[in-house]
């Protein structure tokens, strides 16, 4: 939690020609974590005399500005969802209020995941691992490391994800997207349009056939919206947080498909046989049909509507996987097998 406070105000670092010390974001940074520190190392609760003492920041101005920075700090702490607690100081008496931090409240519960789960995790901050979120993606993983979760490497075998994030856009419309804040920016439309400023609340981004894409609400022009982000010129200017709320219904793949006129279409069952205890992404969407039978597989059925992307992913599954019904997609599937084969000179 302490990372949150940190993550939501920290400033960026000063330039050469600034002057030395630290940023007013910095400074608030190191003020919040020193006032949950505080409140958090106590079993009683402490009166706002006790609180400026122990906090440097708080010794610096008069009553009157430590009172207002407290109030403001309050709000921030409980706005990042931080337990802090009102109480009394004596408990005969209520007439002085003080304030802590529960650690049972504090304390993040006991996390489980499956096989599965973990799988991905790990193919997840391997697909970042060349991009900007690299640092915290390798972080993430070691912490599961630590925690003693073993993961199993075998089940994404052969898969190598990258994303990468080239777009000097990226970090802004990333934030703004988590924060639900308003966006500001110019953007160069496709085939040779020239330069438009648009106003938008940012509901998603997503990776889609190698580029990066926010989906969003175009104010101006008061309907949805789909823009690349290597389109968009110069650093995009922000609003408020928490400006909107994104739809229930928000859907950002079929938003981007949308606008280049593909159709979701018919939806088609696959039938296929999944051997016992693999390809948990197929399964996972699938309802099963029989369970395992004496050989040791399970019989399925996907409702897809994408069948070259449907392909593609019981190809990853390689011979996990065998393919039912319908013939068409049976024959796809073998199709590009046989041409991966060719590819790496099996055909020879």
């Amino acid at each position: 939690m302490i990372a949150q406070v940190s993550s939501s105000v920290g400033g960026m670092a000063p330039s050469a020609s600034a002057p030395k010390g630290p940023t007013p974001a910095a400074a608030k940074t190191e003020r919040l974590l020193n006032l949950v520190i505080a409140l958090l190392s106590t079993r009683q609760p402490l009166s706002k005399a006790r609180i400026r003492a122990v906090v440097p920041d708080y010794l610096a101005g008069n009553d009157e500005a430590f009172e207002r920075m407290f109030e403001r700090d309050k709000d921030e702490l409980r706005g990042l969802g931080i337990p802090l607690r009102t109480e009394p100081i004596d408990p005969f008496f209520d007439d002085e209020q003080g304030y802590r931090i529960d650690q049972r409240e504090y304390a993040l519960p006991q996390l489980d995941f499956e096989p599965d789960e973990i799988a991905v995790l790990g193919l997840a901050s391997r697909a970042w691992s060349q991009a900007s979120l690299a640092g915290p993606a390798a972080q993430a993983l070691r912490k599961l490391d630590a925690a003693g979760l073993v993961r199993d490497e075998a089940s994404v075998s052969g898969i190598e994800p990258l994303l990468h994030t080239t777009e000097p856009a990226f970090e802004p419309v990333r934030d703004a997207v988590l924060s639900r804040t308003l966006l500001g920016f110019d953007y160069r439309g496709g085939g040779g349009a020239g330069l438009t400023t648009r106003r938008v609340q940012p509901w998603g981004l997503t990776n889609w056939h190698g580029r990066w894409y926010l989906t969003a609400h175009d104010l101006d022009r008061d309907a949805p919206r789909v823009f690349r982000l290597d389109r968009i010129v110069g650093k995009p200017t922000s609003g408020h947080s928490d400006a909107f709320q994104v739809p229930a219904d928000h859907d950002a793949i079929a938003m981007i498909r949308r606008s280049y006129g593909e159709d979701a279409g018919t939806t088609t069952t696959v039938r296929v046989q999944v051997r016992e205890g693999a390809a948990s992404s197929v399964r996972r969407r699938a309802t099963i049909i029989d369970g395992a039978s004496q050989d040791g597989w399970d019989t399925l059925d996907l409702e897809v509507t994408r069948i070259r992307s449907t392909v593609q992913e019981l190809c990853a599954a390689g011979p996990d996987v065998r393919v039912v019904d319908p013939p068409e997609v049976r024959d796809a599937v073998v199709a590009a097998l046989r041409s991966v084969v060719e590819a790496h000179g099996g055909g020879r």
